[in-house]
């Protein structure tokens, strides 16, 4: 039996999930949570053998959750389940360590093969996303601008590109206004962005936000 942490912020969501893994007969459902703090917690005191984690949640993010979990629990395999698509977050994810991507329309068969081959320490990779895996995971890989910027960078940009002003971010983030204004200066410089307006037309020509 495969003991599994669900966390995703929507009720409905997990309850939904819960239906999809009981059918499969192997998979336990042995937490659940919506927000990261709770995630952390969790995955601390249960016998998990797979975090089933959505990357928007509350109080800490699922790349934060994610990382914090690779640094205490190495061999915990992390699926990450996410309505953004590949491009924005896959490759990211599978730095920071994670088993596997997995969008939220992902097919339920699709979804518990990919619980069973991280618990048994394999990866997950769907066949759309194979290719640009092997690009921009490979060893000779070039990588983008917006790869080379740190989780917390990242978060700060992906807020500045949707139009988020600096104090907002800050309130969001918990941090203060300073601290996001020397991402900001990182991330202009890592883009070779000019403003802010630079930064979201770098966004939008990488498809990492929706125009």
């Amino acid at each position: 039996m495969i003991n599994l942490l669900l966390c995703d912020d929507h009720r409905m969501v997990r309850e939904g999930l819960k239906q999809i893994l009981a059918d499969a007969g192997d998979i336990n459902v042995i937490g659940e949570c919506a927000d990261g703090a709770e995630a952390l917690r969790q995955a601390r005191i249960l016998p998990i053998d797979v975090v089933l984690l959505d990357i928007a949640i509350p109080v800490h993010d699922g790349l934060e959750v994610l990382q914090q979990l690779k640094k205490e629990m190495p061999r915990l395999p992390v699926l990450i389940l996410s309505t953004y698509p590949e491009k924005q977050y896959a490759a990211r994810c599978y730095r920071l360590g994670a088993s596997g991507y997995l969008n939220k329309s992902v097919d339920s068969d699709q979804l518990i093969i990919a619980i069973r081959k991280a618990a048994e320490g394999g990866m997950y990779v769907s066949s759309s996303m194979a290719e640009t895996l092997a690009t921009s995971l490979g060893q000779h890989a070039t990588r983008l601008p917006h790869e080379t910027l740190s989780q917390r960078e990242y978060q700060v940009f992906k807020a500045l590109a949707s139009g988020t002003c600096v104090k907002d971010i800050a309130d969001q983030l918990g941090l203060s206004p300073n601290t996001v204004s020397t991402y900001r200066s990182r991330i202009l410089e890592k883009t070779g962005a000019n403003n802010d307006v630079g930064i979201a037309m770098y966004a939008v020509k990488h498809q990492l936000i929706t125009p």
